[in-house]
């Protein structure tokens, strides 16, 4: 894979730092020369909200990509921050699952549509394992999945484990877990450190050794419409998303994303 990395960042549970993860990772890439584009997959739009993408300036969209209403190019759009775009979402992606049921190679809509995709693309998925969900692993190269560091935090992982093993048994054999990361995670506190311990005694080398800890700066910035490495460039959440960035170009990002600088 020289020319693009396609990322989906998922877990059907909500409110674990998807959103977050997609729009400060992608800020961290961008930031490092890299071409980024985040592909809003979720109704909320809460990634187009965060990189200041008003309801009003969401004329084409992830539906109208994932239907065959837009091409990739005319999908995608400046952020307003250097090497990174968005394909942004409206409430209308709700109603894709429905609209797509019935659909030949309904799980290959969203892969044929980011054919054309170049550089590296981070696709935020909705908090369930349906159809969307389903469309983001079988487009991707790989899964990054937030997990935060909470009581019941590796509860519903193994659900997603297996979605992904049906994915690259039937569509996509190529998928693989990228890395588990542990979001919002608090260093003083006994149960956040077990939950720690615990994922990587589980999980082993699929967790990053990037933590990203619980941080009122990460938290502002969505309501500023900028990234976090924006918003407070010395904030321990944007150090968190830069070495989150190099751990991943360490990893192996860093031949493709090379040839994904000029694509």
């Amino acid at each position: 894979m020289a020319e693009r990395m396609i990322i989906a960042v998922a877990n059907q549970k909500g409110g674990v730092g998807k959103t977050t993860t997609a729009i400060n990772l992608g800020a961290a890439l961008a930031e490092q020369g890299l071409q980024v584009t985040i592909v809003d997959l979720d109704p909320q739009g809460n990634a187009s909200t965060g990189l200041g993408i008003d309801a009003d300036g969401r004329r084409t969209t992830s539906y109208d990509l994932l239907i065959g209403d837009a091409s990739w190019a005319e999908a995608v759009q400046d952020s307003g921050i250097p090497n990174l775009a968005i394909v942004p979402a409206t409430a209308d992606l709700a109603s894709a699952e429905l609209d797509i049921a019935t659909r030949p190679r309904r799980t290959q809509l969203l892969a044929d549509a980011l054919r054309q995709a170049r550089g590296i693309v981070l696709i935020d998925c909705p908090p369930a394992l349906g159809l969307l969900t389903l469309n983001a692993m079988v487009a991707a190269d790989s899964v990054i999945v937030p997990l935060q560091a909470e009581f019941y935090a590796l509860e519903g992982l193994s659900q997603l484990m297996l979605t992904v093993r049906e994915v690259r048994s039937s569509a996509n054999p190529e998928l693989r877990i990228e890395g588990i990361l542990l979001t919002m995670a608090d260093s003083r506190n006994n149960l956040s450190q077990q939950v720690e311990a615990d994922a990587r005694k589980t999980l082993g080398p699929l967790v990053f050794q990037t933590v990203v800890p619980r941080n009122v700066r990460v938290s502002e910035s969505p309501s500023h419409a900028l990234p976090v490495i924006h918003y407070d460039p010395q904030s321990k959440g944007s150090s968190a998303y830069r070495a989150l960035a190099a751990e991943l170009l360490a990893k192996g990002l860093k031949s493709s994303g090379k040839a994904a600088a000029h694509g």
